[in-house]
């Protein structure tokens, strides 16, 4: 059951940027794994039934490289050298290869901020003329799944600056249609939510709120799978949601 996460999380999360080495980690192993991991991983189990009725192809196992982020950073392909992060986060999202151009729904939080919503880590040119092509397609079920995106919640983006827009397109679709990537979130640096037990309700509301985003979203790896003659029976289409 998820208590909440209590202060010692977030001095962790603030000493290990200032500490950021194996010797200093594996010292503190034991905040980390009992004060941050366990309750993050009883927050994915609280999470875990109600998201997979949005949508029941969801990961929803509590396991790092699954839903929750590791500590250990890549470094190979980085300037920033640094062992550690002093951040954590879970994502929701349909198991694939290469997840940072699929749908994910996020959580995140560091030692003085966290911020919650869904969208593309980094969506392939490829993905997102196929995000167009639906946009031209259903522009009427696309207005409706925006009209829903929650007070409080921003778009996140970088935009084509030459890319044409149809003429037939609504025009408060225009900015949509332009996009490079796009992510839907809020944030805040109130942490007393984050030590509650109500947390996975807060988080659900907005999840759900966000659901007719991700049912638009999810639609084009569909369409994905058509192109390489993968697409699941009319059956899957309708048993994947609750709608």
């Amino acid at each position: 059951m998820f208590t909440g996460f209590e202060k010692e999380c977030f001095v962790f999360l603030q000493d290990i940027q200032q500490n950021n080495s194996k010797e200093w980690f594996e010292e503190h192993r034991r905040v980390y794994e009992g004060k941050l991991l366990t309750p993050f991983r009883s927050l994915v189990e609280a999470l875990g039934e109600p998201m997979q009725q949005i949508d029941k192809y969801i990961e929803t196992r509590p396991a790092i490289g699954k839903t929750i982020s590791q500590m250990r950073r890549d470094t190979r392909f980085s300037h920033d050298k640094s062992l550690y992060r002093n951040n954590i986060w879970l994502t929701f999202k349909r198991p694939k290869k290469n997840w940072t151009d699929a749908p994910a729904y996020f959580f995140e939080f560091g030692p003085d901020w966290w911020h919650y919503g869904l969208g593309y880590y980094s969506a392939s040119p490829a993905t997102m003329g196929l995000f167009r092509e639906r946009l031209l397609q259903f522009p009427h079920e696309f207005q409706e799944a925006a009209a829903a995106i929650p007070k409080g919640f921003i778009v996140h983006a970088e935009s084509y600056k030459r890319q044409a827009v149809p003429e037939t397109l609504p025009s408060e679709l225009a900015p949509w249609y332009v996009r490079k990537s796009f992510y839907i979130a809020k944030r805040s640096t109130d942490m007393a939510p984050l030590a509650s037990s109500d947390l996975p309700l807060l988080l659900l509301k907005g999840f759900k709120q966000l659901s007719g985003m991700y049912r638009f979203l999810v639609a084009i790896e569909d369409a994905k799978q058509k192109t390489k003659q993968l697409l699941p029976s009319a059956a899957y289409e309708r048993d994947a949601f609750d709608r």
